[in-house]
C-alpha cells in the first residue's frame, strides 16, 4: 500500500454523501389554500366532503356497524354537516380545534419560529390546507336486539362547546369541553387537557350512559396527511418524512409502502406518528389501555391521495346509568430526546441516528452536558470534537507512524514498480518482502482510520437530527448552526485545511491519483457549502487537530530518527 490517504478521502466522499442525503432539499413552498376552503374556515365552517371519503376514512368497529353513510345518519353525525372553530393557546402551543368531529386542525409552535429571520411567526406544524390534521372519535358496537345505531360521536359529528377562545394564562392546566348527546340520551364529553410547557395534549372521553341499553364502544384516534410537493436536491433526500408506528418496535411506513400493504396489526400498547424534520405529531392510546388495532388507509382528498395512520382501541361497556372513560394523549412538537422516551415507550427512536444509534445517542449526551457548562452550542461542538480527537489521540499517533515509514521507503517502492513493470505478481511479492524487512504493517494507517469512522457518522447524525441545534447561533455571521454557512466562510476554510494535509504528505506515485486528490479539496468545498453549518464547523476543527496532530507526530517521529 502506496499511501492512506486515497483511503481517506475516500472514506471522507462517501460520508459527505451520506450527510448530503440528510441536508440539501428544496423546501417548495405550500400551495395555498383555495378561496373557498378558506372562506369557509374563516365563517367557522368545515368543507363538506363526500359521503365516500366520509366511509373510507373511518375505521370499522367491530361489527362494521358505524360506517355512517346512509341518507338517514342522524344531522349531528353526518359529512355535511358544519361546526365552528375554537382557539386555544398556552406558552408553547397555538391549537384550532373544529367542533366538527373535534378535529386538531391546527398547532402553531410559538416558541420554534420558522427562521431567524422571522422571530415573531411561529411553525405551522398540523395545518388543514395541507391536509395535515388530528382526528379522534368514538366507535359504536351495534349489539344484537339493538335498535339504535349511532350512539358514538366519531370525527364527522357536530358536537357543542360553550365558548370559542380558551387561554392558558397563568394557570398551569386549562380544560376544552366539547358536548355531544344522542337521541336515546348518551351524553358524551370530548374534554382536551393542556398543560404548561408541555407539547402534548390529553384528549378523554367521558361517557354517560343516560339511555336503557349497555353501551358498547371504542375510541380511535389517526393523523391524516395529505401528499406533499416533491422536495429535490443536488443529490438524495432530506430526513424522513412520512408515517411511523410502534409496536413493540419502531417501524417506518413510508405513504407509498402505505399505498401498497396497509397496516393492521393488534399489538398491547403501541403508537402511531406522522414524522418530519425536527418536529412529529403522534397518538398514544393511555398506557395499560389494552389491545389497540394498529392501522393505515389511503383515501381521496381535494388534492390527491391523503395518507392516515391510527390506532383503534378495544372494546368498552358502560352499563346503563353508569358512566365510562377512554383516554389517549396528542403530541405536537419537537422531537427532543428526553421529552419523548418520557411520553411513551420507543418515542425517542423517531429520532433516526441510523446505524450507529448505539454510538450516536451517548454523543448526544456528551454534547448536551457540555452545552449545559457553556451554554453555546457553538462552543459545545468544538470542544466535542477536541475531546473526540483526544480519546482517538493514540490511533491517529499510530497511523500517522505507519505512514511516516511509508514515506521513508517510498524511494524503494518506486524502484520496485519500475524494476518490475507490468509483472504484477512478481511486484506484489517485492512489496511484501519489503514491508517484512523493514517491519511495515500495510493496512497499519487504515485500520486507526476504519475505527474512527462510526463514530464519525455517529456524530454527523448527532448534528443532523438535534432540534437543539435548529436556530441556535455560534459566533458572528452564524446565526443558524442547522443551515448553510450565508457567507460560505466555513466551507472555504474547510477547503484550505484539506489543501494544507494534502501539503503534509507525499505526492501520489500514480499521476492520475495525484490529480484526484489535488481536486478534492475545491469538491469537498462546494460540496460541504450547502451543509449545515454545525457539521462544517465539525469538520473545520476535525480538520485543524488533525493537521496539529499530524505535524507534532511527525516531528516527533523525525527526532526519534535522527537519534536513532
Amino acid at each position: 500500500m502506496e499511501s492512506q490517504r486515497p483511503f481517506l478521502y475516500l472514506s471522507l466522499l462517501f460520508l459527505g454523501f451520506l450527510i448530503w442525503q440528510a441536508w440539501v432539499t428544496d423546501h417548495a413552498p405550500t400551495a395555498p389554500e383555495p378561496a373557498t376552503q378558506t372562506a369557509a374556515r374563516q365563517n367557522g365552517q368545515s368543507v363538506p366532503e363526500s359521503a365516500d371519503d366520509k366511509a373510507a376514512d373511518l375505521p370499522q368497529a367491530a361489527n362494521a356497524t358505524d360506517a355512517p353513510v346512509s341518507a338517514s345518519t342522524p344531522q349531528q353525525n353526518r359529512v355535511g354537516a358544519t361546526g365552528k372553530t375554537i382557539e386555544v393557546k398556552t406558552d408553547v402551543l397555538d391549537v384550532t380545534i373544529t367542533t366538527r368531529g373535534g378535529d386538531v386542525l391546527s398547532v402553531r409552535l410559538p416558541t420554534y419560529p420558522v427562521s431567524v429571520d422571522q422571530p415573531d411567526t411561529p411553525l405551522r406544524l398540523l395545518r388543514p390546507d395541507l391536509p395535515y390534521i388530528a382526528q379522534s372519535g368514538l366507535l359504536h358496537d351495534k349489539q344484537p336486539g339493538s335498535d339504535v345505531s349511532h350512539r358514538a360521536p366519531n370525527h364527522y359529528a357536530i358536537y357543542s362547546a360553550s365558548q370559542d377562545h380558551y387561554a392558558l394564562g397563568d394557570k398551569d392546566r386549562l380544560e376544552v369541553v366539547l358536548h355531544w348527546r344522542s337521541a336515546d340520551g348518551v351524553q358524551v364529553d370530548k374534554i382536551y387537557t393542556f398543560h404548561r410547557g408541555e407539547f402534548y395534549i390529553d384528549v378523554d372521553y367521558r361517557i354517560n350512559n343516560g339511555s336503557r341499553q349497555v353501551w358498547i364502544g371504542r375510541q380511535y384516534a389517526q393523523l391524516r396527511h395529505g401528499e406533499t410537493p416533491a422536495k429535490s436536491g443536488f443529490v438524495g433526500t432530506s430526513s424522513y418524512e412520512g408515517a411511523a408506528y410502534y409496536n413493540g418496535k419502531f417501524e417506518k411506513l413510508p405513504f407509498k409502502k402505505m399505498t401498497e400493504e396497509p397496516l393492521k396489526q393488534t399489538v398491547n400498547g403501541g403508537w402511531v406518528t406522522m414524522m418530519q424534520h425536527y418536529f412529529l405529531s403522534a397518538w398514544m392510546p393511555r398506557a395499560g389501555g389494552g389491545e389497540n388495532l394498529l392501522y393505515s388507509k389511503v383515501v381521496d382528498g381535494a388534492r390527491g391521495n391523503e395518507y392516515i395512520i391510527g390506532f383503534r382501541s378495544d372494546a368498552t361497556t358502560v352499563a346503563p346509568g353508569a358512566q365510562g372513560t377512554l383516554s389517549s394523549r396528542l403530541y405536537a412538537g419537537p422531537t427532543k430526546q428526553d421529552k419523548l422516551a418520557s411520553l411513551a415507550p420507543g418515542l425517542e427512536l423517531t429520532i433516526d441516528y441510523g446505524i450507529f444509534t448505539i454510538f450516536s445517542k451517548p454523543l448526544f449526551w456528551l454534547l448536551s452536558k457540555i452545552h449545559a457548562f457553556v451554554g453555546n452550542w457553538g462552543w459545545s461542538i468544538i470542544l466535542l470534537t477536541i475531546l473526540i480527537k483526544g480519546v482517538f489521540y493514540k490511533l491517529s499517533e499510530t497511523s500517522y507512524r505507519s505512514m511516516a515509514k511509508m514515506r521513508k521507503v517510498a524511494p524503494k517502492m518506486q524502484a520496485l514498480k519500475e524494476r518490475y513493470g507490468d509483472d504484477k505478481a512478481g511486484h506484489q511479492k517485492a512489496m511484501m518482502d519489503l514491508y517484512k524487512k523493514e517491519k511495515i504493517n500495510p493496512l497499519g494507517g487504515c485500520l486507526p482510520i476504519l475505527i474512527q469512522i462510526p463514530v464519525f457518522i455517529a456524530l454527523y447524525w448527532v448534528l443532523i437530527e438535534a432540534v437543539e441545534l435548529r436556530q441556535a447561533p455560534w459566533i458572528f455571521w452564524i446565526k443558524d448552526l442547522s443551515i448553510k454557512d450565508p457567507y460560505f466562510v466555513l466551507p472555504v476554510i474547510m477547503g484550505v485545511s484539506m489543501f494544507v494535509q494534502q501539503k503534509l504528505n507525499p505526492p501520489q506515485p500514480d499521476p492520475m491519483m495525484q490529480k484526484m486528490m489535488t481536486a478534492m479539496p475545491l469538491v469537498f468545498t462546494v460540496f460541504f457549502a450547502f451543509f449545515a453549518s454545525g457539521l462544517v464547523l465539525y469538520w473545520v476543527v476535525n480538520n485543524l487537530l488533525s493537521i496539529a496532530q499530524q505535524w507534532y507526530i511527525t516531528n516527533k517521529l523525525e527526532k526519534e530518527s535522527r537519534k536513532t
